[in-house]
Parts: structure tokens; C-alpha cells; sequence
């Protein structure tokens, strides 16, 4: 399928949330894809995120990719996910008036990652889980340069992938996370943080999975 992209403005809890729209006729469900640290130079722009973004409108769905508080057009100042988390549900909430109410696939990188999984607990706590859940480079533990990311149990068939060389988030920081959640990780072998020359794979491995 082939849907383009489109700038869109939501209203949030901090005022505008600036989007990307890739909205393909008769979607079968929202992907909602958060991009990575705004204060390492994070946007919904980023190449991992459009990855995401691309691989879900190829599986029929609508993508939204919105801006963090404090990127591009999005007002407000970064909070450490705590009003990212609330930003993303309010880009959800006008998502569905846009779409119906089809299923939600919740898509994150690093940093966004992290806040797909508070956004997840939100939704299963309100009586409305996701469908399925994509963490790439999932920020969990502690994180030089940032800070120490207690990052959320999600459900067993959640997609996890990261890479055998990531500098930014060691392996080992995903693995501790994942191991008491009895949750598989799918490790590239060699990718770093961005995934660079392997961008290809995530969109393999996510593919896969969906099909099955």
C-alpha cells in the first residue's frame, strides 16, 4: 500500500502536536511510531522511525508520527516521558476519529521505545490494549548520558529488536529487562544504536512477524 505523507496538527496537553500522517485508504489499524531523545537530536523524521512508519503503511495501516514536546512544531518542553506518554495518547485519541476504531500497533524507538511501553500500560489499564507492540533499541536501565530508565513490562508476543553492538543502550540493559518478562529479543548481529545499513532488517523482522 502506498499512503502520503501528510503534516497534520493535534491539540495536547502542552499545546500543538506537530505529525506526520500516512493515512492509506481503508487502513486495518493505526500505527502510532515515537521517535527517539529529543535532546539527542530526536524527530519524527528520524530514519528509524521512518522505517517503522513505512513498514506498517506497507501493511495496511495508517502511521502517525508525531513530534516530541519541544521538536519541530510540537509545543511544550521535554519531560522525560511523562507528557510524551500523554502527547502520544492524545495523537491516538485524534487517530482514531481520523481512522474508526481499528486495532493499534504502538511502534518506538530508544528513547520512544521507552514511552511505548508506558503508553501501553495506559491503554491495558483503560480496557483498550494494544494489538501489538514494536521496540527498537528500547532504552531500559541506565543510559550514559541520559539517565536510568525504568522502563515497563509489556506482552509476550511484543516485537523486540536491538542490536549485538548498540553503544548507546548496551544489550545487556534490554536482556535485564526482558529476562523476568520471559520476553525474546530479536538481536541483529552488528547493528549499532541506528541501525545503520540494517534498517532493512527491521523492516524484515517486523513483516515476518505479521504475516504469521
Amino acid at each position: 500500500m502506498k499512503a502520503p505523507e501528510e503534516k497534520i496538527n493535534v491539540a495536547g496537553p502542552a499545546g500543538n502536536i506537530e505529525v506526520i500522517m500516512e493515512r492509506p485508504d481503508a487502513p486495518r489499524g493505526i500505527a502510532l511510531i515515537a521517535h527517539p531523545h529529543p535532546l539527542g537530536g530526536g524527530a519524527n523524521t528520524n530514519k528509524v522511525a521512518y522505517t517503522l512508519a513505512r513498514t506498517f503503511v506497507s501493511l495496511g495501516y495508517a502511521a502517525f508520527r508525531p513530534n516530541f514536546r519541544g521538536v519541530g512544531g510540537t509545543e511544550g518542553v521535554h519531560d522525560e516521558g511523562r507528557g510524551e506518554t500523554d502527547d502520544l495518547l492524545a495523537v491516538l485519541h485524534d487517530a482514531k476519529l481520523r481512522c474508526g476504531d481499528i486495532p493499534v500497533a504502538l511502534a518506538g524507538f530508544s528513547f520512544g521505545a521507552y514511552c511505548q511501553t508506558r503508553v501501553a500500560r495506559r491503554l491495558a489499564e483503560a480496557g483498550h490494549p494494544a494489538q501489538r507492540l514494536v521496540l527498537v533499541g528500547t532504552a531500559a536501565g541506565f543510559v550514559e548520558g541520559t539517565r536510568q530508565y525504568d522502563t515497563e513490562a509489556v506482552p509476550h508476543d511484543s516485537i523486540v529488536i536491538h542490536g549485538s553492538a548498540d553503544e548507546t543502550v548496551p544489550l545487556a540493559n534490554v536482556f535485564a529487562w526482558a529476562q523476568p518478562n520471559d520476553l525474546p529479543v530479536v538481536v541483529v548481529p552488528g547493528a549499532d544504536h541506528f541501525f545503520h545499513r540494517r534498517l532493512h532488517l527491521i523492516r524484515d523482522i517486523i513483516t515476518r512477524a505479521w504475516r504469521h
